[in-house]
């Protein structure tokens, strides 16, 4: 029997709004940056991430990232492409749904023994309950995962499995006093080097994501070094403008 190209993991209310939203879990990836990591990707289930941009609904699954396209932000995610493809194929019933009553946890962890794992391929993990994250990681090779909600207390629980995402000198500061790792994006022209931080190595040795897997959170310790990266994406040239009015 073919096994399904993806599955849904979690729904129900949105942890940072209440608004209904869904995670899916996707299965094969052509990103070469990340590599063929099982990818999740959390959206409203009730409209289209198109729609929900232009409605400026999109802190339901992205919170407050000053990133987010709906405020004319440098997210680098192609909200039309990926997620666009990924909320129809749910319209259309294409994922099996895990999040029945008679499919317990376990069945999340399952899918991903054996796999590497990026939560949050759009959208910020801090939408969706940490059990839900904690399942799909259990049995997996490891994983990557990122939040720019590291300064709202429900995304605390994620401090084991997302580094912080920041995005200047003083919030990784910040982030770092507060215990977690950080991954900083920094602008083109920024030549700086944070204590004990490293740069991505998918930038200097071309690595992919599933084989570094260096973005794992505080499980090991927030003494561990963390990551930064220089500003990419088609939208990147307005990172240094949405920064500075944060």
């Amino acid at each position: 029997m073919k096994k399904p190209a993806g599955y849904v993991i979690y729904r129900g209310p949105s942890l940072l709004d209440g608004a209904p939203i869904v995670a899916i879990a996707t299965m094969h990836s052509d990103n070469r940056k990340t590599g063929d990591m099982v990818q999740t990707w959390i959206l409203r289930d009730d409209r289209s991430p198109i729609e929900t941009s232009k409605a400026g609904a999109d802190g339901s699954v992205c919170g407050d990232c000053k990133h987010r396209w709906s405020l004319g932000g440098a997210c680098y995610v192609n909200i039309g492409q990926g997620p666009g493809a990924i909320f129809r194929a749910f319209q259309r019933g294409n994922y099996q749904d895990l999040t029945q009553a008679n499919s317990p946890l376990w069945a999340i962890a399952q899918i991903t023994r054996g796999r590497t794992v990026r939560l949050g391929a759009y959208g910020d993990p801090a939408a969706v309950p940490v059990h839900v994250w904690e399942a799909i990681t259990a049995e997996s090779d490891g994983y990557t995962g990122y939040t720019h909600q590291w300064r709202n207390p429900v995304a605390a629980p994620l401090r084991a499995l997302c580094m912080a995402s920041v995005d200047t000198e003083d919030e990784y500061a910040a982030a770092q006093r507060a215990g977690w790792r950080t991954f900083r994006v920094r602008c083109e022209d920024d030549a700086s080097v944070m204590p004990r931080e490293f740069e991505c190595v998918s930038d200097t040795k071309g690595t992919a994501c599933a084989d570094c897997r260096a973005c794992d959170g505080a499980a090991r310790g927030s003494g561990q070094a963390s990551v930064f990266i220089t500003v990419h994406g088609s939208l990147k040239s307005r990172f240094p403008v949405t920064i500075a009015r944060a």
